[in-house]
């Protein structure tokens, strides 16, 4: 056995207009994907001159690279579309499908966002300058896939970034990470259209909260046999989600879902659930999401949508959060999970948050009380016992990692979790607050320590105090910035997000919409075009696809693809 699984991410950011705290947060969210679509497009458009090919979104000559920085530019933005096909997020895990009258708006993500004309007109009135000078409202861009495999959109009120497909916690780590230099990339570019208007400037945070009542998503999802019932999930995942915040809280300043009482505790999230099992992601959270939403062969597999975390910025935390839960659901494959219940799990999950010194004790149904590191202890020796029986000649590098810091992240919490100040967010966070508490004499309720706690989340490199922390050498990290970097341009290699990311990055004209699983392009003529069906998310990568990319257009692709896997492919003139 090993860590080993399909993972991947999700990051809902929060997203301020400088000094204008009352614009609408839906057309920000729009600006800074359709800023990001453009600045996709002119990297694209630049490679394909590289190649002596026509410029993307251009039939036209190549525009000087002033020219594409420009409102109005032929190449931007470009944005291919979402295929919504395999979307069923009413679908529940536990045998049922909600009725669509009976959902919550929220719920239906299986329909394209759309800003409707009283939104554009409203800030177009109230702040002209910023929609009429550096956005062509004709060719907004609110849903796109990129050349790494992600995909960027609106998610209700936030810009998204939903990362690509890997098999590995690092792997997770790199790519969820190189979502923030999508996002940093995006704030710059906005900057930089908008000088010499009265546009107020955009910036982002990885953060879970405004503090004002609101929450937003850092999701997580995991590949799992579908033969596993469900109910042997929940289980197993209720105390080990309870407690697994003292690994991967991201830290809060104020308790309660406004954040109005004044303390600090370790999670973002934990203070906005409500329920320990459901369907909804936005209302009446549950510790264990049940949406039913495989973008895989249905048959062989079911995606656990995990909502419970914190959007992290420390390696440590974010290799811990993928890799302990991997290997969390090998016990529940092999039926060798701790016998664990608590009595109350939402009253577990926050009592634990709000209490950084890590020394409250949970009550289990049979009367046993433990503390969070306690119960992650127990699931540590747990997954240690599974993972030795089932490799005799040795455990894989990524596995003997993830086991080895789980261990000496356990270690430290229970003997000082200062210790942890190099090494997960939550501490490190408490460790700056306190100083700044003692050296000025600040009370928990002072703004001041909210606005650290925001610039702690800030992506820009230079602003965010995470990122200043890592580059002084005071947290440690684990991937370097280049091979992130680079993660934010290319998929991974070893699942079918290489095969997605390297069509889009290829043949980005003819992209008419692209999901995880489905692909649809169009060929020159009327109506003419093909879908690739992508089912199993370990195929179609690198070394099974690399040289089918070598086609000169989209069309002489579509026939390697259907020459090398036939029942994939459906479309006109195909074959």
């Amino acid at each position: 056995m090993t860590v080993r699984r399909i993972m991947g991410s999700e990051t809902e950011f929060g997203v301020l207009a400088q000094g204008e705290p009352g614009a609408n947060p839906t057309v920000l969210s729009t600006r800074v994907v359709t800023g990001y679509a453009a600045w996709v497009a002119r990297r694209l458009r630049e490679q394909e001159t590289a190649r002596g090919e026509r410029s993307v979104g251009s039939a036209g000559p190549t525009p000087s690279d002033d020219d594409a920085a420009q409102p109005g530019s032929p190449d931007a933005p470009l944005g291919t579309g979402w295929d919504y096909g395999s979307e069923t997020p009413l679908a529940d895990a536990r045998g049922f499908t909600v009725a669509r009258e009976d959902a919550h708006p929220s719920q239906l993500t299986d329909e394209a966002p759309v800003l409707t004309a009283e939104e554009i007109a409203a800030e177009a009135i109230s702040e002209s300058a910023m929609y009429t000078e550096d956005l062509d409202w004709r060719r907004v861009i609110m849903n796109t896939v990129i050349p790494n495999g992600a995909r960027v959109y609106v998610d209700h009120s936030h810009p998204e970034y939903s990362s690509p497909e890997v098999t590995t916690p690092l792997d997770a780590l790199t790519w969820d990470a190189a979502g923030d230099v999508v996002a940093a990339r995006a704030v710059e570019y906005l900057a930089k259209v908008s000088t010499g208007t009265d546009a107020a400037p955009v910036n982002l945070y990885k953060n879970n909260t405004d503090n004002k009542s609101v929450s937003y998503g850092a999701h997580e999802n995991y590949t799992v046999e579908r033969a596993v019932p469900f109910e042997r999930i929940t289980a197993a995942l209720l105390p080990f989600f309870a407690s697994r915040q003292i690994m991967c809280g991201a830290g809060r300043v104020g308790l309660g879902v406004d954040g109005s009482c004044p303390g600090f505790q370790l999670s973002q999230r934990a203070d906005f659930f409500e329920r320990t099992v459901g369907l909804e992601t936005t209302i009446h959270r549950p510790i264990v999401n049940t949406r039913d939403e495989p973008h895989a062969d249905d048959t062989r597999y079911r995606r656990l949508h995990v909502i419970i975390g914190d959007a992290n910025l420390s390696h440590v935390a974010t290799l811990l959060k993928f890799g302990t839960t991997s290997l969390v659901l090998n016990l529940v494959e092999h039926d060798r999970a701790p016998r664990l219940e608590l009595e109350d799990p939402v009253a577990a999950l926050q009592a634990i948050s709000h209490d950084p010194s890590l020394r409250t004790t949970v009550a289990l149904a049979n009367g046993r009380e433990l503390t969070a590191v306690e119960l992650q202890r127990e699931y540590y020796r747990a997954a240690l016992a599974l993972e030795t029986e089932l490799a005799p000649n040795g455990l894989d590098e990524d596995t003997a990692h993830v086991l080895q810091t789980w261990d000496e992240v356990l270690t430290d919490l229970a003997e000082d979790p200062a210790r942890l100040s190099d090494r997960l967010d939550w501490a490190a966070k408490y460790a700056l607050l306190t100083a700044y508490r003692t050296r000025d004499g600040l009370a928990w309720d002072d703004p001041r320590l909210v606005a650290i706690d925001l610039q702690y989340a800030d992506v820009r490199p230079d602003k965010g105090l995470y990122h200043k922390l890592a580059a002084a050498g005071r947290i440690r990290t684990l991937v370097d910035h280049e091979r992130i970097t680079a993660a934010a341009d290319h998929p991974p290699i070893d699942t079918r997000a290489y095969f997605r990311g390297t069509a889009v990055s290829r043949y980005p004209r003819d992209m008419v919409a692209v999901g995880w699983d489905t692909l649809t392009v169009t060929f020159p003529g009327i109506r003419r075009g093909a879908r690739v069906r992508m089912p199993e998310p370990h195929d179609l990568t690198r070394d099974t696809c690399e040289d089918w990319f070598d086609a000169p257009d989209v069309e002489t692709w579509i026939e390697r693809v259907a020459a090398n896997r036939p029942a994939l492919v459906t479309g006109s003139d195909i074959g």
